[in-house]
């Protein structure tokens, strides 16, 4: 089964429509520059509208981006989250200190845009436990992902991922099979591509993706 993360959920009616759809993660974004970005209070608050991974809900993925263990603690003092997603330029020595330091899973995001951008995966294997593929930034973005940009996936073919990982970049209703055949990724993440506006999650896509996704499964 295809596992289907809903990232950049800052709102009552997109979280319900993700948990609706069957996500089976839910990412919340704690990085300012983001238009999708949440205090702890506010992703607290968003999280509590729907049972926790322990009660058999989906699991909350936090997304930071080159963040201190202080900002780490601090979103984690105010809601409990079952993935740290490090989204930024953390190195393999920074992911295995996150992981050691809060005892949680990690996610680490690669930009790709090129073969070359696949060789970071034998490094960081050791010390996470997910992968998100994503399109790499462009350049002066920002924001490191949610930019409605996808990447090459031909540059998939061949490759052995060595964790489970996710798809992401530039997916939306209209493309997302396209891709799962494309890639045989296990997972797909999206965020621009249910949105309405920049940062604005729109309950329709939300469900358009959730069955396009399950269609091609």
């Amino acid at each position: 089964m295809t596992v289907l993360k809903f990232c950049g959920l800052n709102d009552p009616a997109g979280f319900d429509a993700a948990v609706s759809a069957g996500a089976d993660m839910l990412g919340l974004v704690f990085f300012p520059p983001s238009p999708r970005h949440l205090s702890p209070e506010a992703a607290a608050a968003l999280s509590a509208r729907a049972p926790s991974s322990a009660e058999g809900g989906p699991l909350r993925v936090g997304l930071f981006v080159d963040a201190t263990d202080d900002e780490i603690a601090a979103v984690l003092a105010a809601l409990p989250l079952d993935i740290l997603q490090l989204h930024g330029h953390e190195s393999s020595e920074r992911c295995a200190a996150v992981r050691a330091r809060f005892g949680l899973p990690v996610m680490k995001a690669l930009g790709i845009a090129q073969a070359e951008d696949l060789e970071a995966l034998s490094a960081y294997a050791p010390v996470v436990d997910r992968f998100l593929l994503d399109a790499k930034a462009p350049p002066g973005s920002p924001i490191p992902g949610g930019n409605a940009l996808s990447f090459d996936w031909s540059l998939l073919a061949g490759c052995t991922v060595p964790r489970p990982w996710l798809l992401a970049g530039g997916l939306t209703a209209d493309n997302v099979a396209s891709a799962i055949r494309a890639t045989r990724s296990p997972g797909v993440d999206v965020s621009s591509g249910v949105e309405h506006a920049r940062g604005q999650k729109d309950p329709a896509l939300i469900a358009a993706f959730a069955a396009a996704m399950r269609k091609a499964g």
